[in-house]
């Protein structure tokens, strides 16, 4: 009996998402990134809470809300820009808040730079809010 909960126990701990609980927020941020790079949409939506939200900076207008939503955005970016590369320029972590600007490449197959801040905030070892500021 001891050896078949020992075995259930080992079998669902390799099994778990790679994502461990009580991540930092940086770690989390750094994974989603890893994803998107990638162009992994399944790890990439993973990283995100059910309630998650997308604001511009410039606009209170809310550009994705949701999985669903933010699914959707991110399948056909990712289906457009099989070149799609962001790199790191800076990082600052704060609480639960990681700012990153970001030089992206091979967006929508554009061979343009593109220059965002995002500042991601997380809860609960997920991404709940970005808000993204645009050059």
């Amino acid at each position: 009996m001891k050896k078949n909960y020992l075995k259930i126990l080992f079998l669902t701990l390799i099994t778990l998402p790679s994502m461990a609980q009580n991540s930092s927020p940086e770690q989390i941020v750094q994974q989603n990134l890893d994803y998107y790079n990638n162009r992994d949409i399944e790890g990439f939506m993973r990283c995100f809470s059910e309630d998650i939200v997308i604001y511009s900076f410039d606009d209170p207008k809310i550009t994705a809300s949701g999985l669903e939503e933010v699914r959707k955005l991110y399948t056909a970016l990712f289906q457009n820009s099989p070149n799609l590369h962001s790199t790191i320029v800076n990082r600052i972590v704060f609480d639960n808040k990681v700012i990153d600007h970001e030089s992206i490449v091979g967006r929508k197959g554009s061979a343009d730079i593109l220059e965002l801040v995002l500042i991601y905030e997380v809860k609960n070892d997920k991404i709940y809010k970005i808000t993204v500021i645009r050059k």
